[in-house]
């Protein structure tokens, strides 16, 4: 990291850095780098892009993520402040964020989660089993990626034979952003929305039971939601309930394959998996949520002004050793674990128990077919900076 000339200027408490933070590297390198700076610099100024703050430890990524009024969710990515898009709920604050919460929160509470759980099980047995006999596989392109997917798919309605060109679109959207022609994320993108535009036109004309059908009958201050709303909540659902989940199984994976006596636990008691999954999203925080300042503040001797953005890597925070003892070291028997893996304050993520379910439920299932299995001596994993996730992850076990 190096410091540079920048039109921001970082009061002498506050430390002033330049450093690429969405830059592919060897895998594991991102979460060690983020450790290691959120101890020596827990607050900073990243001249990187536009310029940003980044709010590096525990403590603070709280007193962020808690603190709507003062950092508001409008704009979420930091080399955005401001946005022409505005996805439902995420990217709203204030009543108009409670209302929406409100309104979806049933749909994804414990109780309407678990009876998602015998169809999420069946999806998950079909996609090992049809992996067994193979003997090796790319995990993240032939089961972290369809698997999630193919929950999604059918939660709003849409057809599974559908699943190839989501993922199509998915790749794209999700991974087409890491190079310099962004042209192919944003033809997905539009692709999307206008599949869920006519998803909404046709159930709006004959509704039935899934999501988007029930959210047609959503009404906020008295009046129904609009077609724009709609397609809005379908994209964030697209980009956050796909890569996170998927995502997450690809760095639990990687680790059980590299540390067998882990696995080998997990393998003998399934009922360990819960703890382990908590542990897995603690030590693989792999998200970096956006803030825009609403209001002049003094953070932490940050002189951050309206309309800065702030920056709060989750693997920074997740590795402080002031929050969690031996912070880098994965223990799946770990008990105190107050991760903030799913955020923190009124914008936590809504789909949590789905997720866990997800997780918990492709690791029973893969185990209990594929119980051993290594990554290849000459793989070559690598790993995304801007959502820490691997490109691939091949995996080969005995048939």
């Amino acid at each position: 990291m190096t410091s540079t000339d920048t039109s921001k200027s970082a009061a002498p408490s506050c430390p002033v850095l330049n450093f690429d933070y969405t830059e592919l590297k060897p895998a594991g390198t991102w979460f060690e780098k983020w450790a290691e700076t959120g101890q020596e610099y827990p607050y900073f100024l990243n001249q990187f892009g536009q310029g940003f703050w980044t709010v590096a430890n525990y403590q603070g990524a709280l007193e962020v993520l808690q603190d709507p009024h003062t950092f508001s969710s409008s704009a979420i990515y930091v080399q955005d402040p401001n946005p022409v898009y505005k996805w439902i709920p995420e990217m709203l604050d204030g009543d108009e964020h409670r209302r929406w919460r409100q309104l979806l929160a049933p749909h994804f509470s414990p109780s309407a989660v678990q009876r998602m759980a015998e169809r999420i099980r069946e999806r998950a047995r079909g996609l090992v089993e049809s992996l067994a006999e193979r003997g090796s596989c790319d995990f993240m392109a032939d089961f972290a990626q369809l698997y999630p997917t193919s929950i999604f798919l059918e939660l709003i309605g849409l057809p599974v034979e559908e699943l190839p060109q989501f993922m199509e679109w998915e790749h794209a959207a999700l991974h087409g952003g890491q190079s310099d022609d962004n042209d192919a994320m944003i033809s997905a993108m539009m692709m999307v929305a206008e599949r869920f535009n006519a998803l909404i036109a046709e159930r709006r004309a004959e509704p039935r039971d899934d999501l988007f059908s029930k959210a047609i009958g959503f009404e906020i201050d008295g009046r129904p939601v609009t077609d724009e709303e709609l397609c809005s909540f379908g994209l964030l659902m697209f980009l956050a309930g796909l890569d996170t989940v998927s995502v997450t199984l690809g760095w639990a994976f990687r680790h059980l394959a590299m540390n067998p006596d882990d696995r080998d636990r997990l393998v003998s008691d399934p009922g360990l998996i819960p703890n382990a999954i908590e542990e897995f999203m603690r030590a693989y925080a792999i998200v970096i949520p956006g803030r825009k300042v609403a209001v002049d503040t003094e953070f932490h001797g940050c002189p951050m002004k309206a309309g800065d953005m702030v920056s709060v890597p989750l693997a920074a925070a997740m590795r402080d050793p002031e929050a969690f003892p031996d912070a880098s070291t994965i223990d799946i028997t770990r008990t105190r674990n107050n991760h903030i893996a799913f955020g923190a304050g009124p914008h936590r993520c809504l789909g949590s128990h789905l997720a866990r379910l997800e997780l918990k439920i492709a690791l029973e299932e893969w185990h209990r077919l594929i119980p051993d299995y290594a990554i290849p001596a000459d793989a070559n994993l690598l790993e995304t900076g801007l959502t820490i996730g691997l490109e691939t992850l091949p995996l080969e076990w005995n048939r």
